[in-house]
């Protein structure tokens, strides 16, 4: 069972382990004319990677408690996008790192309107100086510890729109808060899903659709150079709220920019 939380309850346990040692994940869903079309998506993350962490989350449980969100949180928005936020800790007890032999977990909800998405004809990005580094255990989960992203992102400045973040070897992994995918003359690539971060729900969307369209697509590692030279036909930033970006300026070097990838992948992308 879980100790759920909504956003009106103003009730957060002092002695939660999510607040105390960031011993948690969540889940950010852009709800769209009443519909979540990643949430499937993104619930089957959730429960899957809190496994890896050692909470234990029943999927319909999860289902439960989302569908009433919907409910509970629609009527405020009418027919506009709003964002749904779950976070789950492993709950309260245990004094000091270690957990006490039975915790219930705790899932909090949070929604807000959604923010005003950049424009389609691409943003400006440049290089974070805050290097990232992936433990392999924890590669991948969204988990309550994202500090190095809270510090690169805090370097952000108009006009730019998002700092891309690289590796100990030099390689650049993803943005503070989107995954990359750069088009090519041999098709399409993305940094490993192991030297992630996150892995985020709107990458995996763009892989499956990719392979069903038949374009090609690796995993590979991605240098600065590969951005910046000539073989780059395109970059592009995605993520679950933002769906696919165009990257038109990297580092002030001006890149081909145009809707491909979202024509092929953006679940909420609208009819013109």
């Amino acid at each position: 069972m879980l100790k759920v939380y909504w956003a009106a309850d103003d009730s957060l346990p002092s002695g939660d382990r999510g607040l105390a040692y960031g011993d948690g994940l969540f889940e950010t869903i852009r709800v769209s004319r009443g519909q979540a079309p990643l949430v499937m998506h993104h619930l089957e993350r959730l429960v899957h990677d809190a496994m890896r962490l050692g909470i234990r989350l029943a999927r319909p449980e999860i289902e439960s408690v989302f569908a009433s969100a919907l409910e509970r949180y629609g009527a405020l928005y009418g027919d506009a996008d709003w964002i749904l936020k779950l976070v789950v800790t492993r709950g309260t007890g245990g004094r000091g790192y270690r957990p006490a032999a039975a915790v219930t977990p705790s899932l909090f909800l949070f929604h807000a309107s959604l923010p005003v998405l950049p424009p389609a004809s691409g943003v400006s990005v440049d290089f974070s100086r805050i290097p990232l580094t992936v433990n392999p255990l924890l590669a991948g989960i969204k988990s309550l510890n994202r500090l190095e992203q809270v510090m690169a992102a805090s370097e952000i400045k108009e006009p730019i729109f998002e700092l891309l973040m690289s590796n100990a070897d030099g390689h650049v992994v993803e943005g503070t808060r989107t995954n990359i995918f750069l088009h090519t003359p041999n098709g399409w690539v993305t940094p490993p899903a192991k030297s992630l971060a996150v892995s985020g729900v709107m990458r995996r969307q763009v892989i499956e659709r990719l392979h069903t369209v038949g374009e090609p697509l690796r995993e590979s590692d991605v240098e600065m150079a590969d951005l910046l030279g000539s073989h780059c036909q395109g970059l592009y930033l995605t993520n679950s709220v933002l769906g696919v970006v165009p990257v038109r300026n990297l580092a002030g070097h001006d890149l081909p920019a145009g809707n491909q990838l979202a024509t092929i992948c953006d679940p909420h992308k609208r009819p013109d």
